[in-house]
């Protein structure tokens, strides 16, 4: 976001109107009543001693707590992912909303759309986390926001049903609390992780379970306590190199990848335009037959020895001994870029054709955006289902690509 001087830095309301603007130009806001929140609410106000620009900034987040070894475990959510949420969710005046991982911010928006007549609720599992966001709520004017201490795998059934539960920390899986808190036509928006991948999903209640609306690209601080994520297995398979993954029937043997990654590099390009990374990312991760995400320092990435897809982690097909992940090259005949991939190891080949072939079809039936319908069902699934599906600790989540 751009400062025209530093009058405007050193006051709020134009640094707001700035925010505003700026969100509406990238779209993260696109309705009025969204608009006229971010308008109203004081960003600043719940984020004390940090910068105004810092607050007011669309893709930062403002720390709010530290765990022992310096890394956040709960922040102010950027007000770009926030205006996207809350678009995602079309919260109603009067509705009765839940919000599941506090900050204050996030609640006092949502009061603003609700309006006198509905009932905001945040909670949060850390003491010092909801006690702030209750002094920041109260000293913004936000009395009527009601804050509770609990862990929010729960939810929060003094209340319930809910008319939207809007989650702000990344969620591993659904609980049954969840679902069962929207009333009949509800609405839950949650950055569901897959395979290490966090996409924030609006899900409308369909029947025993959730049928998605809307999907969008977000990164979050994972849930603590019931919720955290207990499957997530991280690998280093040297300095400055790691596999991740949280599907239990992926195995990751250090050791022998550690040693492909020495074997010459085949490389094999497919032909097909790289476009929509993210909609490709969350294909390709789906859909690889035994996935991780490889992740490398730039150190290693200016060394030659991985591509600089990894660094923000990449989409990556292993097997026990053999490696393969996404890589893209300069091609006009493809509009810009062409997506390629890079293997490793004795299975090098196989890996590398079955990636290509993701590639190809990824291009030519699905280049564009939405085209997942993402499911959740409750409980083991019953019988196989034609959909790609991923086993969950409370349910299953079954993709569809139109």
């Amino acid at each position: 976001m751009t400062v025209p001087d530093d009058s405007e830095v050193r006051d709020p309301g134009a640094l707001r109107a700035s925010m505003v603007r700026a969100l509406r130009d990238q779209d993260a806001i696109t309705s009025e009543r969204v608009a006229a929140a971010f308008a109203t609410v004081p960003r600043h106000r719940f984020a004390p001693g940090a910068p105004l620009e810092l607050a007011y900034d669309l893709h930062s987040t403002v720390p709010v707590k530290k765990d022992e070894h310096g890394l956040d475990i709960s922040v102010m959510s950027a007000a770009h992912l926030q205006g996207v949420m809350l678009e995602q969710a079309d919260i109603r005046a009067g509705m009765k909303v839940l919000e599941i991982g506090s900050g204050g911010y996030n609640a006092a928006l949502v009061q603003e759309l609700v309006g006198g007549e509905g009932a905001v609720t945040t909670v949060d599992i850390d003491r010092d986390v909801i006690d702030r966001a209750r002094r920041c709520l109260d000293d913004a004017g936000y009395g009527q926001v009601r804050t509770v201490l609990a862990d929010g795998e729960s939810g929060v059934p003094d209340g319930a049903p809910y008319d939207r539960i809007i989650v702000t920390v990344a969620a591993w899986d659904i609980p049954a609390p969840w679902i069962g808190g929207l009333t009949g036509n509800g609405r839950l928006v949650v950055p569901l992780t897959v395979r290490c991948t966090t996409r924030s999903i609006a899900f409308d209640r369909d029947g025993e379970g959730l049928l998605s609306r809307s999907y969008r690209l977000a990164r979050f601080v994972p849930m603590q306590g019931e919720g955290a994520p207990k499957e997530e297995r991280k690998v280093l398979l040297r300095d400055g190199v790691a596999l991740q993954t949280d599907d239990v029937r992926v195995r990751l043997d250090a050791e022998a990848l550690n040693r492909a990654l020495d074997e010459p590099r085949l490389v094999r390009w497919s032909g097909a335009a790289y476009e929509l990374p993210d909609e490709l990312e969350l294909y390709l991760t789906l859909n690889l037959s035994s996935a991780a995400r490889l992740h490398s320092s730039k150190d290693v990435v200016e060394s030659g020895l991985v591509e600089a897809s990894a660094l923000l982690g990449v989409p990556t097909l292993v097997s026990e001994d053999s490696i393969a992940y996404r890589t893209r090259r300069e091609n006009e005949n493809t509009g810009g870029f062409e997506s390629g991939v890079v293997a490793h190891g004795p299975q090098a080949e196989a890996l590398a054709d079955q990636y290509v072939e993701l590639l190809r079809r990824w291009a030519r039936n699905h280049r564009r955006r939405g085209t997942a319908t993402i499911r959740y069902l409750p409980g083991p699934a019953a019988s196989p289902l034609p959909q790609v599906t991923v086993p969950k600790r409370h349910g299953v989540v079954a993709v569809t690509w139109h």
